[in-house]
């Protein structure tokens, strides 16, 4: 894990949550958990979380599962990601957008996705910022090709 990514523990989030007058109910509380649980590179898609909390005897609907996944992103306490697969997935977020994320590398053939941490677009940011007079605070890549595995 790189230096700009966190590790978040469960009071953390309680916190943010609470920032935003929201009450950690114990849906959210197992949510995050499974998040926090899987924050090594995992990005996990509603239907994945709702497995996992199955398989840990947490008997949550489906429909609970996505109201409260879409609830934590607009919080900023999850990212919302679209590989391109027509689910989406989602991850733990820094909360700060000035933090750079990271990049993903999605192969097409076996939809393994790597996360690639470094990040050579702070030249072009500043060029952009420059010349549209916009400020930005962060950006999101994703390269589409193919693994090593799958080239072999």
């Amino acid at each position: 894990m790189s230096e700009t990514r966190q590790l978040f523990k469960l009071q953390d989030l309680r916190g943010r949550l609470a920032e935003h007058n929201y009450k950690m109910t114990p849906q959210r509380k197992e949510i995050l958990q499974i998040f926090i649980e899987n924050c090594d590179g995992r990005h996990l898609s509603a239907e994945e979380v709702h497995d996992l909390l199955r398989e840990k005897d947490f008997d949550f609907g489906l429909a609970t599962v996505y109201r409260n996944v879409e609830l934590l992103t607009s919080l900023g306490i999850l990212d919302k990601i679209d590989f391109g697969d027509g689910r989406m997935r989602y991850e733990l977020s820094s909360g700060n957008p000035q933090i750079h994320q990271h990049h993903h590398l999605i192969c097409l053939k076996c939809k393994k996705v790597i996360e690639f941490e470094e990040d050579f677009l702070d030249d072009v940011e500043k060029i952009i910022s420059e010349k549209s007079e916009f400020q930005i605070l962060n950006h999101e890549v994703k390269f589409f090709g193919y693994c090593k595995d799958c080239r072999e």
